[in-house]
């Protein structure tokens, strides 16, 4: 199912945004329960060539929040991140990463999701943890 992520949300608003397209990110799989994308290292470095732990943190809150508003959704509602921490386990200079968000808790009013995100190889590159608020959507006005 790659995806660019410009899919539709709650109340029409839009997953378009620069930056998940300047990083390569390319949605596979997303559901409330569990999200995943991916995203080249090469253009995601910093200066000594490994890839950037803004780059993992950016990829992590991507599929995160993908999640957590599909998750919104369902009640009409958007969901904006409200906190988000990582891990960096281990250096990556080439090939891509794959970010994979699985539901925490999934409640009316936050979301949290543990992501992993991995190399080719399958090992974990860094742990994240993001949750969520959810909110009524700024597109239906009231």
């Amino acid at each position: 199912m790659s995806d660019n992520l410009d899919s539709p949300t709650a109340g029409g608003a839009v997953f378009a945004a620069a930056l998940h397209e300047r990083m390569g990110i390319e949605l596979v799989e997303a559901t409330a329960r569990r999200t995943v994308a991916t995203m080249p290292v090469e253009g995601n470095t910093q200066p000594f060539g490994l890839l950037h732990g803004g780059a993992s943190a950016v990829l992590a809150e991507t599929v995160g929040s993908v999640a957590a508003n599909v998750h919104a959704g369902t009640m009409g509602l958007v969901a904006v991140g409200l906190e988000i921490s990582a891990t960096h386990h281990r250096g990556v200079r080439s090939g891509v990463v794959t970010g994979t968000a699985e539901a925490v808790h999934l409640g009316r009013s936050t979301a949290t999701y543990e992501i992993a995100i991995t190399d080719e190889a399958g090992r974990r590159v860094c742990s994240s943890r993001l949750t969520c608020m959810l909110l009524p959507d700024p597109a239906k006005k009231s």
